[in-house]
């Protein structure tokens, strides 16, 4: 209990904790208008599908770029970054057709992406070796707690707006953009020279790397399809949209309640078994959220998401740690490639459900999770990271 007081006493990660809240939150919206929008643009699931493609692509595909940055020229861009992205996804519900819908999407998208190494490298930076794992839970957490409370939201902006609810985010996020900038001044992450930043790159353990990138972009790819497409399966099913958003909502809650907990048991039991067994335990938990819709929708939706919190946080950690000195790069790729599945899965998700219909799009959706099990076989343990490192030499 101790080393999570800490944790929670530490400002500085607090306040990047709740940058990360706010710029995950604009995400959380987007769901929500998909119904708008199929009604506004007669739109079939797989095109909609491309908002998120738009949005999550931009900000997933540009992370490793902006990680590369961070690490060049610190991280004193991290508020401008929530600016811009709230900015941008203001406009969103201003677009005058659905093709710059799709471009200011992706605009918003490259705010996002900005962020998310930026924040991760400044987190790692003020964090205690010993609390690795809990404290990057917490950051992790507080980002999923806003794309939780996005659908929550939307629902009761666009119900009295419209589409042009989106404007309304633009307050709040300035806000928190100029609080992050005033209390971190003083704390930005300096730039490494390009000589140290490629002698590190060389020892770079790439193969281990990359099993770690799989893993989370099969990790991901189920998690984010369910929370896009929850309110269109729901929509046609003849659900409210308070209902669907609160569904949507329940699955984020889920992961962001679980990953308070889930630096706990990664240092009990080792990131590679906890990743490896909630893997395998969602698998049922997804059978069951497709089989049984409705008010047990929301007790497996919970599941889901306690079961996912394991993934981003400890896979980030592991990527940090072995690409010591490119704490950018490293979050980069992890943070982006990974979500990136997520962001291509949307259209394919719509495809497969225009398909086969929805629900049994969902199922399908476990075949994933089978996959990211095996991947996650092979993940590094501590022991072995510690191998690759040096740091038991």
């Amino acid at each position: 209990m101790a080393a999570t007081n800490s944790v929670f006493r530490n400002k500085p990660l607090m306040t990047l904790a709740f940058g990360h809240f706010s710029v995950d939150m604009f995400g959380g919206l987007l769901p929500v208008l998909y119904p708008i929008l199929t009604d506004t643009y007669d739109l079939d699931l797989k095109t909609v599908g491309f908002v998120a493609l738009a949005y999550s692509g931009a900000s997933s595909l540009s992370q490793p770029a902006f990680g590369m940055l961070a690490d060049r020229i610190g991280t004193r861009l991290t508020g401008l970054a929530l600016v811009w992205s709230a900015v941008l996804f203001a406009t969103i519900g201003f677009a005058p057709s659905f093709p710059m819908l799709i471009v200011l999407a992706a605009l918003a998208g490259l705010g996002s992406g900005a962020f998310h190494p930026f924040g991760a490298i400044s987190a790692n930076a003020v964090i205690d070796s010993e609390s690795r794992n809990e404290a990057m839970s917490i950051y992790s957490g507080a980002g999923i707690l806003g794309g939780s409370l996005g659908p929550l939201i939307g629902v009761g902006l666009f119900a009295a707006f419209g589409m042009r609810g989106t404007a309304a985010m633009l307050v709040p996020g300035v806000a928190v953009a100029v609080f992050l900038m005033m209390q971190m001044r003083h704390r930005n992450v300096p730039g490494r020279n390009r000589n140290a930043a490629n002698a590190v790159a060389r020892a770079v353990p790439w193969t281990v790397v990359g099993i770690i990138i799989g893993t989370q972009m099969l990790r991901l790819f189920p998690t984010l399809g369910l929370q896009n497409f929850i309110p269109l399966w729901y929509d046609e099913m003849g659900y409210g949209a308070a209902f669907y958003g609160a569904m949507a909502s329940t699955l984020m809650f889920g992961m962001a309640f679980g990953n308070i907990g889930t630096g706990k048991l990664a240092d009990r039991y080792g990131r590679r078994n906890v990743i490896l067994g909630t893997t395998l335990l969602t698998i049922p938990a997804v059978l069951g959220f497709a089989q049984w819709p409705g008010y047990a929708g929301f007790v497996f939706a919970a599941i889901i998401g306690l079961l996912a919190a394991a993934t981003v946080p400890l896979l980030l950690v592991m990527a940090q740690q072995l690409m010591k000195g490119q704490a950018g790069l490293a979050s980069g790729a992890i943070l982006g490639l990974g979500f990136v599945a997520g962001a291509i899965g949307a259209p394919v998700f719509g495809a497969i459900a225009d398909s086969i219909g929805t629900q049994n799009a969902v199922r399908t959706q476990a075949l994933f999770l089978i996959v990211a099990a095996a991947a996650a076989w092979f993940l590094p343990s501590e022991r072995r990271i510690a191998d690759l490192t040096g740091e038991n030499r």
